[in-house]
């Protein structure tokens, strides 16, 4: 069996401009960035941070979807 490239769990880490979904070796595999602001959010098409920290969860999600069985 061949070993993984991005061993699972992955997991999620916020911080002040993004949310950022890593594997279980800590390496950074998205970066999801948000912008509370409205003005800002609308100028630089960036997600509200609901939303960003939604899309990043579903990402960290990914190996439990594709495991086979």
């Amino acid at each position: 069996m061949s070993q993984r490239r991005f061993p699972p769990p992955w997991s999620i880490e916020e911080t002040a401009p993004c949310f950022i979904v890593r594997d279980a070796n800590k390496q950074a595999l998205a970066f999801v960035y948000c912008e509370d602001e409205p003005g800002r959010r609308t100028t630089a098409k960036l997600f509200t941070r609901n939303e960003a920290r939604r899309i990043a969860a579903n990402i960290a999600k990914l190996p439990e979807l594709l495991r086979k069985p």
